[in-house]
């Protein structure tokens, strides 16, 4: 479909879909009301999952389904990836105002349906229709967001966004805990109500985007197999080394499925007009390159938040009851180096060195963190978390700003939901194998105990390997046991991080090959749209 073959009737003056440089100019009071809605979106989509893991203890056993507590998240999780991409193409072809709209308001039947569930298999269910709308708030936050702001401009905003991620990443646990205990374990799910209302006002009073009316049709077949392809790659990072060995026929049979899938979609891709994902993007060295970038900020950001918190709690003796609050030094480094990138791009234009600086800082995070040990103290662990952070505050938001810049406006919504895919998925590949790595370690380390000692475990009920790992009651464990446990995540945090830093060095290499592109919007875009065409043909 060319963009002669689409027609906008606009709500208000139409920014002409297909020319990728041109922003209309909005008051800063508009823009700000706007972020309003778009801040409390986002902040719902990233809370949520936070919020319920702090009460799945409780809602396991008040529905008896604890042998399915797993799929609580993974049908989230599944429905979320899966409709990410074609969240983002439909925003594309038929308005992002209105699928927007649409993924928050099914975020919200599927959170108030959660809430009233009587039974674990209704929980599931449920929780499926959440992530199917959840898929589409965040392409939908940072797609509007490219949409109304220049990327000269956007770094003025941008760091709301970091500080949202902060907030959730912090406040999420807290505030399922205290749900959990002074209220009921559905109000979890009802929270999400009266925020997504407020949304929901904020975005239809206030923000004006064109009308797109398109006579093209979705790719079905396309998105049917890259929703396989992903559900393929999902599950086999869900259930490989867990539910079933890495080996087994399950995982085989699923890799070979997801392979077969993607390579179908490719095929299907390069012959339909209006492709899902426009392969065609990929020739953009600066789209590939972030795309790389953003997979590994999602390997190595998640393997994070998923591991430190038990190195903290264990070995360090933290309290489990403030558990985000263990992740704050990184917070902080994420937010602060955030803010000031944002500021530093808005000035210059410039942008290609913080992607070579992110991926550097994030490697010696890493490897920074792989020299923890049962003796680090927590002043010692807190800052390199700080690290960690600030080169994952280089990266977070210029990878989806250098994404968005390197599309034309039409294709906002497949870039934005692109990026956020890649992250995702680079996300859940890394706590899989991340996880793997650990779980090894800290089982061969209490495998060696004496008979007498793991009998005494066996007896005190506390179970052996993982099973015994929690931090309520280790402290009822022999000391042998306690000892070995401790040494065995402390060997665990260090595979886990130095493999972290391994792999950080193909983003380190990426972010070379990044061109400096002239960011659109100010004084510079025609210079800016030379440039980009010119990128484009390369």
């Amino acid at each position: 479909m060319t963009t002669q073959q689409s027609a906008a009737v606009p709500e208000e003056p139409v920014v002409e879909l297909g020319k990728p440089d041109e922003f209309e100019q909005r008051p800063h009071r508009e823009i700000r009301l706007v972020m309003v809605g778009l801040v409390i979106t986002m902040l719902l989509a990233m809370l949520d999952n936070l919020i319920v893991g702090t009460a799945m203890p409780r809602i396991v056993g008040e529905l008896n389904g604890a042998e399915h507590m797993s799929w609580v998240v993974t049908a989230y999780t599944l429905a979320t990836a899966a409709s990410t991409p074609i969240w983002g193409k439909v925003g594309d072809l038929y308005g992002r105002k209105g699928s927007f709209l649409v993924s928050i308001v099914i975020f919200l039947l599927g959170s108030a349906l959660s809430g009233m569930s009587q039974s674990m298999t209704q929980l599931i269910i449920f929780r499926a229709v959440q992530g199917l709308g959840a898929g589409g708030l965040m392409v939908g936050v940072m797609s509007i967001m490219g949409a109304l702001v220049a990327p000269r401009d956007r770094g003025k905003y941008q760091g709301m966004f970091a500080a949202v991620m902060a907030l959730a990443t912090v406040g999420g646990p807290l505030i399922g805990g205290f749900i959990t205990d002074h209220l009921n374990w559905r109000w979890t799910f009802y929270v999400n109500l009266p925020l997504g209302a407020i949304a929901l006002v904020f975005i239809v009073v206030v923000l004006k985007l064109p009308k797109v009316r398109s006579t093209a049709k979705i790719d079905y077949f396309g998105a049917i197999l890259l929703t396989v392809g992903i559900v393929s790659a999902v599950l086999i990072t869900t259930w490989g080394g867990h539910e079933y060995a890495w080996g087994s026929k399950q995982i085989l049979g699923l890799g070979a499925l997801g392979v077969a899938s993607l390579i179908g979609f490719c095929y299907v891709e390069q012959r339909v007009a209006e492709p899902v994902i426009p392969l065609q993007l990929f020739r953009n060295r600066n789209f590939t390159m972030v795309s790389i970038i953003g997979f590994i900020v999602g390997f190595s950001m998640f393997g994070a938040v998923t591991f430190l918190p038990t190195y903290q709690q264990i070995v360090q003796g933290a309290s489990a009851t403030n558990s985000g609050l263990l992740l704050m030094p990184m917070m902080f480094g994420m937010l602060v180096v955030s803010l000031v990138v944002g500021q530093a791009i808005t000035k210059t234009g410039k942008y290609r060195i913080f992607p070579i600086i992110g991926t550097t800082v994030m490697a010696g995070g890493s490897l920074l963190l792989s020299t923890l040990a049962v003796d680090t103290g927590k002043f010692a662990s807190s800052c390199y978390m700080v690290v960690l952070g600030a080169g994952m505050g280089f990266l977070m938001q210029v990878t989806m700003l250098v994404a968005q810049n390197s599309v034309e406006m039409k294709d906002m919504g497949v870039a934005s939901s692109s990026a956020t895919l890649f992250r995702t998925i680079g996300g859940s590949f890394g706590v899989a194998l991340f996880g793997t790595l650990f779980v090894n370690q800290v089982n061969g380390s209490v495998k060696h105990l004496p008979p007498e000692v793991l009998q005494k475990m066996a007896q005190q009920g506390g179970g052996e390997g993982m099973s015994a790992m929690n931090p309520a009651t280790m402290k009822n464990l022999p000391p042998e046991a306690i000892g070995a446990y401790q040494h065995g995540i402390a060997n665990g945090m260090h595979t886990v991080f130095l493999w972290g830093a391994v792999i950080s060095v193909v983003a380190i290499a990426a972010s070379l090959f990044i061109r400096e592109v002239k960011l659109r919007g100010g004084a510079d875009a025609a210079e800016a749209k030379a440039e980009a065409a010119m990128e484009g043909a390369l």
